[in-house]
């Protein structure tokens, strides 16, 4: 045998190399889109779905059972009240949020070199959120555990192509209900210095959130400064329970992010059709957005959609498919009429395993969040079986995709090199190839994005490595990553006050299921 498959792996080796350094150099926080958004609606279609949207908020209204003082906050802004029925007047939301919600937002990092700005011309890719499961080549499908909590925390402290640390990265099972978010939020804290997002299982936990970041930043940088951001879904369909609108308050009183996402899944809890499905998204999202409003005018908050079509024979929802890419364009564009952020995402699929349906229907949902103009890209990787199951191997596959992202946004190189009329000019005229020209050798090292999971070696190459398949290096390059992981600094002093409180407040909480 010679020696050749050995000095093509030293280079292939070498190579990784230096694209791990380039990327060290180049990083960016978060990227910034020269490519306008893709519109499928006009000016007169936007016109009458925001009309509709504010019909149905003045006709039907929403829902606040159980959390009357909601209703009376409403209320006091000018709505109609009748029990737990909350009816807005023609076009109140609207007025209410564009009065006082900010058009973007800096979201300040443990790391000041990590901060992250929310709205346009920016995009901000962030992990997958809220999964019981997880999901690895070795042990298969399981309950979700503190320890892979920790792991994903520092996975995306790792990946360059991840901006923010995200939320519940999974759910660790293994910890009380009303304890773990404490050990949630603490490793966003210390396991990465990137941005992150709290608890809002329920409004007491959004505040032990609100009360950590005072530890670590300072109560007065907490008061003046947005250092958190909390999920808070509508109870779709029209309808908000005291959880999500209760942790949004908490949130927004204390001049915190809020993330206001309706989870609809067309024709169970929306019409089927993509305009339907639209306009009752958007009057959700008002009735929530505005209620931050109210509670503190000029509290950030971000404008979500999360819209999926369903299976009509087994009622499972479907993801990559063509209808909820239409409601995601139709809802970016009215997050931009509206003046707001927006957030919409990720990499879905409906896939049990990282294979040929998650790698389309992830591929799908992702490009059309990137077209659309999408500014906080909430699931960019790791999800699984439509969100039930966090996949290690997806995590880094989905993680390897979104590193394009930014070769997408930049648009066409339309600069003297980029248009390279030189180079065609001075080239040697027809017939003769460019892989010696001056240009290309000034240019070849980042001509191109290059994966760096993808295998574009020969089929005998590729034999001679073991045969292996995307979940295999996927499989190593997590294990590689956690190996190498080094934690980033922290104050200690900060740390062992952290841990502390969290101790404090352990020992004041049950450890019942609720």
């Amino acid at each position: 045998m010679t020696d050749r498959p050995s000095r093509r792996s030293g280079g292939r080796a070498a190579r990784a190399a230096a694209r791990e350094a380039a990327k060290a150099v180049a990083r960016v926080p978060y990227l910034t889109r020269e490519l306008k958004p893709m519109e499928v609606l006009s000016q007169e279609g936007y016109e009458q779905i925001e009309h509709n949207a504010d019909v149905l908020l003045e006709q039907i209204g929403v829902d606040v059972d159980n959390y009357p003082e909601a209703a009376e906050i409403f209320k006091s802004a000018g709505a109609d009240v009748e029990g737990s029925r909350v009816r807005f007047p023609l076009g109140m939301c609207r007025q209410i949020i564009q009065a006082s919600a900010p058009a973007s937002f800096t979201q300040v990092a443990r790391n000041p070199d990590n901060n992250v700005i929310i709205g346009d011309p920016y995009t901000v890719l962030v992990p997958a959120y809220g999964s019981p499961f997880v999901r690895d080549l070795d042990n298969g499908r399981r309950y979700a555990t503190i320890e892979d909590f920790n792991n994903f925390a520092k996975l995306q402290h790792m990946t360059p192509s991840l901006h923010h640390g995200g939320g519940t990265l999974c759910e660790p099972v293994d910890l009380p209900v009303t304890k773990r978010h404490l050990d949630m939020v603490y490793a966003h804290m210390r396991y990465h210095d990137k941005a992150f997002m709290g608890s809002v299982t329920y409004p007491s936990r959004a505040q032990d959130t609100v009360d950590m970041c005072k530890v670590l930043f300072g109560e007065d940088f907490v008061r003046k400064n947005t250092v958190v951001l909390g999920l808070a879904n509508a109870n779709s369909p029209m309808g908000w329970d005291y959880n999500m609108l209760g942790s949004a308050k908490v949130y927004a009183e204390n001049n915190q992010a809020t993330l206001i996402t309706p989870f609809i899944l067309a024709g169970a809890m929306s019409p089927v059709s993509a305009a339907g499905a639209a306009t009752q998204t958007l009057a959700e999202a008002l009735s929530g957005i505005a209620f931050t409003q109210i509670v503190n005018p000029g509290a950030p908050a971000i404008f979500g959609s999360f819209a999926s079509s369903m299976s009509m024979q087994t009622g499972a929802p479907t993801f990559g498919t063509p209808e909820p890419q239409l409601v995601l364009f139709m809802m970016a564009g009215l997050a931009r009429r509206l003046g707001v952020p927006f957030r919409s995402g990720g990499a879905f699929t409906a896939s049990k395993i990282s294979d040929a349906q998650a790698a389309y229907e992830s591929a799908v949902s992702m490009q059309s969040a990137i077209f659309a103009g999408v500014n906080f890209l909430l699931h960019t990787a790791g999800w699984l079986e439509g969100g039930l199951s966090m996949g290690y191997e997806k995590f880094i596959l989905d993680a390897d995709q979104a590193s394009m992202i930014e070769t997408y946004v930049k648009g066409p190189d339309l600069s003297e090199s980029g248009l390279a009329l030189d180079a065609m000019l001075t080239n040697g005229g027809p017939g003769q190839h460019f892989l010696g020209s001056p240009h290309t050798l000034a240019n070849f090292e980042t001509a191109f994005w290059v994966s760096e999971m993808a295998d574009n070696e020969s089929f005998e190459k590729w034999e001679e490595d073991g045969s292996e398949d995307s979940r295999v290096r996927a499989n190593k390059k997590w294990k590689q990553l956690l190996a190498s992981y080094e934690p980033p600094p922290i104050d200690e002093a900060k740390d062992e006050e952290l841990k502390e409180w969290i101790e404090k407040k352990k020992a004041s909480l049950p450890n019942s299921e609720v």
